[in-house]
């Protein structure tokens, strides 16, 4: 079973942090392990003070819905009531926002990368650039289908 390691968290982070620099952005960048447990959180110079939080959360929110943020926004738009209690349910709330990506290795769920400081889309961007260079997976099937697809 493919497993996260340190090592790899940190190669994300600085990944990511040299993409943030290269779009001008200064942003923090969170990684957590399948469990949403958190590996490494880094804050660039300049980024705002409630970054890390965000990035966090949509770490979390991606390792532990399996899925990448973005794919939750429907399902939160169409039953906000479930959704907002599913986010009390956790160690951080659930969002449904771009930014949080599924990291999965060998069709294995192995945790999550969520980045805050730039637009949604720049957040987005910069974790599926980085994720797809460093060779991890970045398709996931519709909510409900096969658990690891």
């Amino acid at each position: 079973m493919p497993k996260l390691t340190l090592a790899d968290a940190d190669e994300i982070v600085e990944a990511c942090q040299k993409a943030g620099t290269g779009l001008g952005k200064a942003l923090s960048i969170a990684v957590v392990d399948a469990g949403g447990f958190l590996l490494c959180v880094k804050r660039s110079d300049g980024a705002r003070p409630l970054t890390p939080n965000i990035a966090i959360a949509k770490a979390y929110s991606s390792a532990v819905m399996e899925r990448p943020t973005r794919m939750l926004k429907a399902w939160a738009e169409s039953n906000p009531g479930f959704f907002a209690s599913l986010s009390t349910m956790g160690a951080q709330p659930i969002v449904a926002t771009e930014g949080g990506v599924t990291i999965k290795r060998d069709g294995e769920v192995i945790g999550g990368l969520g980045i805050s400081g730039g637009t949604g889309e720049e957040d987005q961007q910069v974790c599926d650039e980085v994720l797809g260079a460093l060779g991890y997976e970045l398709q996931f099937q519709a909510w409900g289908g096969p658990r690891n697809g």
